[in-house]
Parts: C-alpha cells; sequence; structure tokens
C-alpha cells in the first residue's frame, strides 16, 4: 500500500499529525508512508521519523504556479492508494491539492464546505468535531479504511539527533545558564491571514520580563522564534536586563526544540513553539487564550495552564472556524481583545503555579 498523509495547514499541525504517523506503520508496517507538507520548519519535525518513507515540501501559496503544478502532478504519478488530510486543514484549497494528486481514495474532514463541493471532489469526508483534539479528529479517518487505531496511548513524536541536544548544551554552558532556571518565552504568531492579531502585545511580554528580571534574577529568559521575530525582541531587549534576557537563534525548529527540552516553563499563544514545548514535555507550561484557541488545538497529553483572557470569555467560536478564514472581528477589536490580558493576571498565574518563584518572592519584590 502507498499511502500520501498531506498536512499543508502548518509547522504545529504536522506535529499533530505524528500520532497518525505511528498508527499508520503499527497497521500497515511494510507500506509505503509519505507525507507533503507546506513550510520547511513542518519538514524539520518529520525528519528522521522512522514511520515516514519521503517527505515531500513546497510552499504552494508562494513561488511558480505552473512550478507547483508540476511539483503535484509528479506526485500524481507515484500513484497513491490513499491521501489522508490531516485535521485541521479548513482551507478548500488543501482537498484540492488531494484531488490533483488522484490517490485511488481521497480521506479528510468536512468544514463548513457545501455537500456539492464534497460530491465535486468525490473525497470520503467525516465532520470535523470542534469538542475533540485534532489528533483524535485525525485518527477518526482511519474508519474509511476499516481499521481501528491499535495503539494504547497517542503522543507528538520528534526524533532529535545527539548532535541537536549537543548544540542545545554548547548554548547554555556559553552563556553559564547551566544552573539557573530557564523560562522560554514566544512572542510571535503565525503571519498567514489575520492570525498575526492574536499576539498578546509586546509592550506586555516587555513589562512581564522586567517583573520577571527584578523579583526573579535567578530566572533566565530565553525569547525562542525566527526572523519574524527580530523586531519583537529588539522591541522587548531595548527595555529590559540584557543579562537575563537571551534571544534563541536556532538554525531550524529542532535546534529550538532541543533548547526547549532544557527550560523549566514556557509561556506562548497557540503557536507552533506551543506545539513544540508539549512535544518536549517542558515541565510548566502555560497558555494566553487568543480567539483561536479551543480544544481541537490544546496542548495534547500534556498539563498546561491557561491564561483567561476576558474579551474572549469562552466566545472562541464566535472569533474562529476552521473554514479557511481569518478571524472575525477589526483589527482594532482583536487588538483591544488580546489587550485584555493583563500583566498582573499573567504574572499571577506563573507563581501560583510554580513554587521556586514563591519562595523568591519576599527577598526579591520591588
Amino acid at each position: 500500500m502507498k499511502i500520501l498523509v498531506i498536512s499543508l495547514a502548518g509547522i504545529g499541525d504536522t506535529l499533530i499529525a505524528t500520532p497518525l504517523l505511528r498508527e499508520l506503520r503499527a497497521i500497515y508496517p511494510d507500506a509505503v508512508i509519505d507525507v507533503l507538507v507546506l513550510w520547511a520548519g513542518a519538514r524539520d519535525v518529520l525528519e528522521g521519523n522512522p514511520h515516514v518513507n519521503s517527505v515531500f515540501q513546497r510552499n504552494l501559496m508562494t513561488g511558480d504556479r505552473w512550478g507547483s503544478l508540476s511539483f503535484l502532478w509528479r506526485l500524481r504519478q507515484r500513484r497513491y492508494d490513499v491521501s489522508i488530510n490531516t485535521h485541521p486543514q479548513g482551507k478548500i484549497h488543501y482537498r484540492i491539492v488531494a484531488r490533483i494528486i488522484n490517490a485511488r481514495k481521497r480521506i479528510s474532514h468536512n468544514y463548513h464546505q457545501s455537500e456539492w463541493f464534497r460530491r465535486l471532489l468525490g473525497d470520503l469526508t467525516l465532520p470535523q468535531d470542534y469538542e475533540r483534539h485534532s489528533v483524535e479528529n485525525t485518527l477518526d479517518l482511519l474508519q474509511f479504511l476499516e481499521v481501528k487505531p491499535v495503539l494504547a496511548r497517542h503522543e507528538y513524536e520528534l526524533f532529535l539527533t545527539p548532535g541537536e541536544h549537543a548544540w542545545a548544551e554548547a548554548f547554555l554552558a556559553e552563556r553559564n545558564l547551566g544552573g539557573r532556571k530557564r523560562f522560554a518565552f514566544h512572542v510571535g504568531s503565525s503571519g498567514t491571514k489575520n492570525l498575526a492579531l492574536r499576539r498578546w502585545p509586546v509592550e506586555r511580554y516587555a513589562e512581564l520580563i522586567q517583573r520577571m528580571n527584578r523579583r526573579h534574577p535567578e530566572v533566565a529568559i530565553l525569547l525562542f522564534g525566527g526572523p519574524e521575530e527580530e523586531k519583537l525582541h529588539a522591541q522587548i531587549l531595548a527595555c529590559t536586563s540584557r543579562e537575563d534576557v537571551f534571544v534563541v537563534k536556532a538554525a531550524n525548529f529542532r535546534q529550538s526544540a532541543a533548547l526547549l527540552r532544557t527550560c523549566d516553563m514556557v509561556i506562548s499563544g497557540d503557536t507552533s513553539i506551543m506545539h513544540l514545548a508539549a512535544a518536549v514535555k517542558v515541565p510548566k507550561q502555560f497558555v494566553l487564550e487568543t480567539p483561536t484557541f479551543y480544544k481541537p488545538n490544546y496542548p495534547y497529553n500534556q498539563p498546561f495552564v491557561l491564561i483567561r483572557n476576558p474579551a474572549v470569555g469562552g466566545r472562541n467560536l464566535d472569533y474562529y472556524l476552521y473554514d479557511g478564514r481569518g478571524i472575525r472581528g477589526t483589527d482594532e477589536e482583536l487588538k483591544q481583545c488580546m489587550a485584555s490580558i493583563t500583566v498582573e493576571s499573567v504574572y499571577e498565574a506563573l507563581v501560583s503555579a510554580c513554587p521556586f518563584l514563591q519562595a523568591s518572592i519576599p527577598a526579591r519584590a520591588s
């Protein structure tokens, strides 16, 4: 059997797809299992995965359109028996990609699309469920292969190399961070659609870091992100202690994961770093509630502290659906929504969940 797993939505979404890959290998040990991804970071996530034969990566949203069609046509020539669009991939374009590749059996979810679209594309679909995690939504698709999951437990999977662990250890050693508590921050967010508007204001991050520097100078702050976060990091460095704040300039997501694995705490919105932190099991994980955060994209099988957003108030589905559209609301409304999370509420959540922070407050508070 030749199976193509299609995971085009995002880097974190490719981590969400890894339990399916392990299940497919357990059920079909001799199958060819390939994966199609959009982002280079998603390809990095799957590097070394023993359950995958080949990873094909191309950004189909940019560059030469004819080149993209030629790329998809070459995948079509591989004559897959099955293609599976993992959850969540709400844009109809992702199912059109599967139609072009034209596996004998095409499996996906239906995301608010009409019955007419389903018939036109000719694939097998299930209604997706906002009350279940994306991992579970994806595993539900196995029913179209007339099989059930055989593994007792599912986890995100990331196969790091000794070299990547060594890079992380060298990063800590060069900055004398080996004996300090380490707090990872991810201040960015996806730039697709209008998802950048779910970022907590960078000024609030800077204020929180300043408070951590004053009250808990034993804690080192590590700023994670890529080139798209450079300006945000520069704003934070301009008003914080450079002796206690360190920008992580990793070559790829794998190095970031290896370093994140050594951290004691991590804070982010619902981003790829959030899923990466869940994959490497950072002991204390904090998630700022955004309009896009609900059950399908929780950190999977990982305890976390949700820092509530009073403006969202549990109405996440009023703001965002897996329908291919952006977050509902004007730019100003969404900025005000994220600004409704106060620095005080975030700091109180951190201290409440971390005994080592409670112990240092009396002597350090100012």
